[in-house]
């Protein structure tokens, strides 16, 4: 089975950093793009960044100069660096993977399980 599992959440204070890790795991051949998406309550499941394969990006305007989305290919592990952190930043992150699962190369989404991180101000 496919599994993406994050770490890395917490609670920081305004303006503090954490970077955040989803590490996928399973009979993978590749990853296409990958992403961080995030949630609070009452409100509906937005995309925060993601990235291809090779490593371009993009990134919700409420995070654009503050956080940052990379990936190691390698170790089928996508990372979300945060700074200057906001109270209004305070959610359930999730990752996602289109992942290329072995032995036919078929494509499949797979989604984390979330990790909290809460900003206090």
């Amino acid at each position: 089975q496919v599994q993406l599992v994050e770490s890395g959440g917490g609670l920081v204070q305004a303006g503090g950093s954490l970077r955040l890790s989803c590490a996928a795991s399973g009979s993978i051949f590749s990853i296409n793009a990958m992403g961080w998406y995030r949630q609070s309550p009452g409100k509906q499941r937005e995309l925060v960044a993601t990235i291809t394969k090779g490593g371009s990006t993009n990134y919700a305007d409420s995070v654009k100069g503050r956080f940052t989305i990379s990936r190691d290919n390698a170790k089928n592990t996508v990372y979300l660096q945060m700074n200057s952190l906001k109270p209004e930043d305070t959610a359930v992150y999730y990752c996602n993977g289109a992942v290329v699962i072995e032995p036919f190369r078929k494509v499949n989404d797979y989604w984390g399980q979330g990790t909290q991180v809460t900003v206090s101000s």
